[in-house]
C-alpha cells in the first residue's frame, strides 16, 4: 500500500488585487527606485515584510507605562513565596537530589 506524506509544495499561488491607476503608478515608481525588475517582485517583498511586521506586532506583549512600572517593581522587590511555591520547591529539591 502506498504511503503519502504531507509536504509544502514549491508551486506558487496567484494573488490578484484591483487598485487605482494613481496607486499603480506610485507602486511602479517605488519598484523602480528600489531596484526591483518588476512590480510583482516589489509587491511580493513589500507584502511579505509588512505581513511579518504585522504578525510580530500582534504577538509582542504590550504594557502601558503603569504596567511597565509595576512589572519592574515586582522584579526588583518580589513578594515572599506562598505555601504552594514553597511546597513545589521542596518537591523539586527532593526530586533533583539524586
Amino acid at each position: 500500500m502506498a504511503t503519502m506524506t504531507a509536504h509544502r509544495s514549491s508551486a506558487t499561488a496567484r494573488l490578484e488585487a484591483r487598485v487605482s491607476q494613481d496607486l499603480k503608478d506610485i507602486l511602479e515608481q517605488a519598484a523602480a527606485i528600489t531596484g526591483h525588475a518588476t512590480l510583482t517582485s516589489y509587491l511580493v517583498v513589500a507584502l511579505q515584510n509588512s505581513a511579518r511586521r504585522d504578525i510580530e506586532e500582534h504577538q509582542r506583549a504590550k504594557l502601558t507605562a503603569e504596567e511597565s512600572r509595576g512589572f519592574v517593581q515586582t522584579l526588583l522587590a518580589p513578594p515572599a513565596p506562598n505555601a504552594a511555591l514553597r511546597s513545589a520547591f521542596k518537591r523539586y529539591r527532593t526530586a533533583t537530589k539524586a
